[in-house]
């Protein structure tokens, strides 16, 4: 077998990116507290885990603005993407592209801090919202995953064969049973790796969070940042362990549902 430098290259690649991972999930099922030695198996920090009100309380919270967040996304960046791709130049066609676009290239303090002053300021002037919590990080969440959204369904539209829909319309399908019955089922894929992208996205959030959440709205990135100040606790590794399972499992479903779509269109 002949050998190749790009496997071994390709290799401690992925042992870099992964051995910090390896590590957190090893030390979760450590019974020491501290990362330094280990003194056996055990599940107690899953237990504690479970026994602590703060971080259940933050788990939860960031799950939901995620959740909603990451729906409101794919909405509004299939909406987005749609005018984009099939739209072509229309009058402000620079200043949507550039609105969109901003927040890849914009740093998160300087978000954070313009869309504190904007509540703010709604807040004086219309009297919503009226204190920062949950409502004002989703939004703030919104305005950070929409560009990511938009790219990935634009990309997929402009790959798309238009004679497809154009056949439709002419057999007398209207223009919103043609999206729902053709177009959507060939972006799905694109849509559910956005809406995963975007939740990812929002779960991993503390920049922004920090700036415009208030209390009762703590996140769990808000928590562990904060946790960080008086050590690496082994609850904050099981929780990982927890949170990169799920992640996992939903990154392989999503895959798997792409593949199977990509067989189905190649019969």
């Amino acid at each position: 077998m002949r050998f190749k430098w790009s496997n071994v290259v390709l290799f401690f690649g992925y042992l870099f990116l992964y051995f910090p991972l390896i590590c957190i999930v090893i030390y979760s099922f450590n019974e020491s507290r501290f990362v330094s030695t280990w003194t056996g198996f055990s599940f107690k920090w899953y237990k504690a885990l479970i026994s602590d009100p703060i971080i259940l309380r933050a788990t939860v919270t960031s799950l939901k603005v995620a959740g909603v967040s990451a729906t409101a996304s794919v909405i509004l960046g299939t909406m987005a993407a749609i005018i984009i791709a099939r739209w072509g130049a229309f009058p402000g066609n620079t200043l949507f592209l550039g609105a969109i676009t901003a927040p890849l290239v914009m740093p998160e303090v300087v978000m954070g801090l313009s869309l504190l002053m904007l509540f703010v300021g709604m807040e004086s002037f219309f009297g919503w919202p009226s204190r920062s919590g949950n409502i004002t990080v989703i939004i703030a969440h919104i305005t950070l995953t929409l560009s990511y959204v938009t790219l990935l369904v634009q990309a997929r539209l402009q790959d798309l064969d238009n004679s497809i829909e154009e056949a439709a319309l002419d057999l007398g399908a209207s223009p919103l049973k043609v999206f729902f019955v053709i177009t959507l089922p060939m972006i799905a894929p694109a849509i559910v790796l956005g809406w995963l992208l975007a939740f990812v996205l929002s779960l991993d959030d503390v920049v922004i969070a920090s700036f415009v959440a208030g209390p009762g709205s703590t996140t769990l990135p808000m928590i562990v940042f904060s946790s960080l100040r008086f050590g690496i606790s082994p609850e904050i590794n099981a929780l990982a362990t927890i949170l990169m399972t799920i992640l996992s499992i939903a990154v392989i479903m999503s895959a798997v549902f792409i593949y199977k779509d990509g067989n189905i269109k190649n019969m």
